[in-house]
């Protein structure tokens, strides 16, 4: 058991961030639960850990924002005292289609996508060094290793992740802190619900299905958080800048 340990999970009010939360905690790591703007979600995945008997605290954050983060590594570090595993799993998908990108649109996921990572591992890092060391994992995507009509600016974002991963493995592998990604394909979360259960969506639906070697369209949110507690496990020590693709086959190759 990791009784000692504190993990800090982005996103971590919903989707694979809420599984993330729940079974670090169920491993015994103390969480700090981020939601962006909703106190009371992250709050509902804080109240399941502790009817668990976990410990947990739930808290908001912009990610995009440095003097938020700032500020949520300083309240997280007064709580707990001190910080071992970060998962950046905030993250916004929205389409950029070619000719008609709105410019909000675009510096939100640049914001959130790919500076609400670098804003946390900046603000993190100082502390995983005094301790003697950390975890860190990052998402990215499918969409960072194959590209995606439409959703350029998304692709672009989790892309840009998977090498700032890697560069950053590199240099903090002598402090003895593993810097790791995950990139997930589609998931079952409550974002794409409607995506999965709507009559009009059922012709893009055969679409995804059509490109999926695995006969699971949408993988299971549980088994991609389980992904994520391998990265961060001593298991996973020799690993620095390794990117774990969990997308049932779609990046693979060509379906035939």
């Amino acid at each position: 058991m990791n009784t000692s340990k504190t993990a800090l999970v982005t996103g971590g009010s919903s989707g694979i961030g809420r599984y993330v939360a729940l079974m670090l905690a169920e491993k015994g790591y103390q969480v700090a639960v981020v939601a962006s703007h909703s106190l009371s979600k992250a709050q509902n995945v804080v109240d399941d850990i502790q009817k668990a008997s976990g410990k947990a605290k739930a808290y908001t954050a912009n990610v995009g924002d440095l003097h938020s983060v700032n500020d949520l590594i300083s309240a997280v570090i007064e709580d707990f005292q001190r910080l071992d595993v970060l998962i950046n799993a905030a993250g916004i998908f929205l389409p950029t289609p070619a000719g008609d990108m709105p410019e909000d649109i675009v510096h939100q996921m640049i914001d959130v996508n790919l500076h609400g990572v670098i804003n946390t591992i900046n603000a993190v890092v100082p502390h995983m060094q005094k301790s003697g060391g950390g975890k860190i994992v990052n998402f990215s995507s499918v969409a960072g290793l194959t590209g995606t009509p439409s959703f350029s600016v998304y692709s672009a974002t989790k892309a840009a992740v998977i090498m700032f991963t890697k560069s950053l493995a590199i240099e903090l592998a002598p402090h003895n802190i593993n810097v790791n990604a995950i990139a997930p394909g589609n998931t079952k979360t409550p974002m794409n619900e409607d995506l999965r259960t709507k009559e009009e969506y059922k012709p893009v639906l055969k679409s995804m299905s059509d490109l999926t070697p695995s006969n699971q369209t949408f993988s299971n949110a549980r088994d991609i958080a389980a992904g994520v507690l391998f990265l961060v496990s001593d298991e996973a020590s020799p690993m620095y800048g390794s990117v774990l693709v969990m997308d049932e086959g779609v990046s693979a190759g060509m379906k035939l």
